[in-house]
């Protein structure tokens, strides 16, 4: 979002005479900075929860002081919709404090589009979490007319067994529960099955009971009594063979259980069955070490195939850094807690590998020219904080994932005096990649080397994605020059990412230039900041 109210994702003309202006780090680039991952600095943490707070979100107290608020709404759904914000909190942090400008348009652009920034009950109760929080010092309530509006809206906008899954799946959050925000918003339902839910909730199952038997119900309320009948039925269940039945022919979730039921393998199995893939990637190993999944199970056998599925893959909507992270923490065999223990399947690991090259075709081009330099000065089998995967093959998969997804990428490795470009193409394995990353010998870490080599080489290099492990980079000019005559050279809008992948420290002097971020570690939300960075979002 420009200042005279043009979005950020606007084309903008590069000036080859090398005009700075388009490159300062405005108030509109900090507060897109500040959506996607929850600072308006030009560092991104890995891994790290940026807990929204106003001294965070200067730039975007400034666009609202500024009458950019309607605006400022905007940016935010972009993010929160688009799959741009790393975490949804900073958004819905952003959307509270324009709920409580003192403009009129913007508090009601803010509370207009609360249903499309929060569309699951838990992120409606951190909305309501984040007012309260803001609303403290003023020594005031928080529940207007229009924030009841809001609220109520946003339960009659649910369809209704949607709706009836949501309130039993996620009851209650940040201290604040579906009855309280039922009761405290004054809420009228649109219609019948609205109302049979706001009477489940606040005055619970019997009377929600006592109240639709024996009346002539819509197909809708049924449907939503049925639902809500079962819910209630599994709570009271201690039949394992009751319990499972209802698992598998209602879909139900974890969260919908007793905490007993969760005992049962048998139970945990049925679970697995329709379990979001992202869900059952995370818990192989637990599942691997309470027997769950046992070697050759049918059950076992079922979840390969599922997790291999090109079409389960690609509803789930998986990344293969993803795959690759789940791969690598369940061959490991034991939790980071080292309480928990497994012995790997090996069709289960056959499984992921397969998974692995599959789930590229999740992974959207952005159609700009890329440069992947590997830093080799220092040795590449530390691992990613965290995780179980050694910067060697973390440099590796990113590479891939740039190499099978953009048609014009390079990617290098590199050390003090020493560059190689890297024969990579998009046919290669991950072991035959990681191979090809660590021919060339170390020395010291010199990080311009890879856009000085573009630069000589005439290659416009829209981002450049530094890779190393080293915990000081050195450099034998500024790297924020060395990319300016790279811009001035070939005409090219050039970005520049320096990421240290086992890294929590790393700065780099003078960074007043939008182009230029920093990443300090490596996960999956990288891959978004880098992405937005290259379409111009940020």
């Amino acid at each position: 979002m420009e200042a005279t109210g043009r979005s950020v994702s606007s084309n903008h003309t590069f000036n080859s005479s090398g005009d700075d202006s388009q490159w300062e780090v405005s108030d509109n680039i900090k507060l897109c900075r500040f959506l996607c991952y929850g600072s308006e600095g030009d560092k991104y943490t890995a891994r790290e929860e940026n807990h929204p707070s106003m001294d965070r979100v200067g730039a975007l107290l400034a666009l609202l002081q500024e009458g950019q608020g309607v605006l400022v709404v905007e940016e935010i759904k972009r993010f929160a919709q688009n799959g741009q914000a790393v975490r949804l909190d900073p958004c819905i942090f952003a959307l509270a404090l324009c709920s409580q400008h003192s403009e009129v348009k913007t508090r009601q652009a803010a509370f207009n589009a609360l249903r499309e920034v929060c569309q699951e009950p838990a992120h409606l109760f951190s909305f309501i979490q984040y007012k309260k929080q803001l609303k403290e010092d003023m020594k005031c309530g928080i529940w207007g007319r229009a924030l009841r509006k809001a609220v109520s809206d946003w339960y009659n906008g649910q369809d209704a067994l949607s709706l009836a899954a949501g309130v039993t799946r996620c009851k209650q959050r940040e201290g604040w529960s579906h009855q309280d925000l039922l009761r405290l918003s004054h809420t009228k339902p649109a219609h019948e099955a609205i109302a049979l839910i706001s009477k489940y909730v606040t005055k619970g199952w019997k009377d929600t009971q006592v109240a639709y038997t024996d009346k002539d119900n819509s197909d809708e309320v049924v449907k939503v009594l049925s639902y809500l009948e079962v819910v209630e039925k599994v709570k009271h269940s201690c039949d394992e063979t009751e319990v499972i039945n209802l698992i598998e022919e209602h879909k139900l979730e974890r969260e919908q259980l007793l905490t007993d039921h969760l005992k049962s393998k048998s139970v945990w199995r049925a679970l697995l069955k329709e379990m979001p893939l992202q869900s059952v990637l995370k818990i192989l190993g637990k599942m691997t070490a309470k027997k769950v999944l046992q070697p050759e199970s049918l059950e076992t056998q079922a979840l390969c195939e599922r997790i291999q599925s090109e079409a389960a893959l690609k509803k789930a909507k998986v990344h293969p850094f993803s795959i690759q992270l789940a791969c690598e923490n369940y061959k490991r065999g034991q939790g980071y807690q080292g309480k928990t223990k497994w012995a790997a399947d090996s069709s289960i690991l056959k499984a992921l590998d397969s998974a692995f090259y599959k789930s590229f075709l999740n992974v959207e081009p952005v159609g700009k020219n890329f440069v992947v330099a590997v830093d080799v000065s220092t040795s590449l089998t530390s691992v990613l904080p965290g995780t179980s995967v050694s910067t060697a093959v973390a440099a590796a998969v990113i590479a891939m994932v740039f190499v099978k997804t953009e048609a014009n990428t390079h990617v290098l490795a590199y050390s003090e005096g020493a560059l190689k470009l890297c024969s990579v193409s998009a046919d290669m394995t991950l072991a035959q990649t990681t191979d090809e990353l660590v021919k060339i010998p170390g020395g010291s870490t010199d990080c311009t080397l890879p856009i000085t080599w573009a630069t000589k080489k005439g290659k416009a290099v829209d981002v450049f994605i530094i890779l190393t492990n080293n915990p000081v980079w050195t450099f034998t000019a500024s790297p924020v020059e060395t990319l300016k005559k790279h811009r001035q050279k070939t005409g090219c809008r050039s970005k520049l990412v320096m990421c240290g992948m086992t890294s929590v420290g790393h700065t780099i002097a003078d960074t007043e230039d939008r182009g230029l971020l920093i990443i300090s570690g490596f996960d999956l939300g990288a891959f978004s900041v880098i992405r937005n960075l290259a379409q111009d979002l940020m």
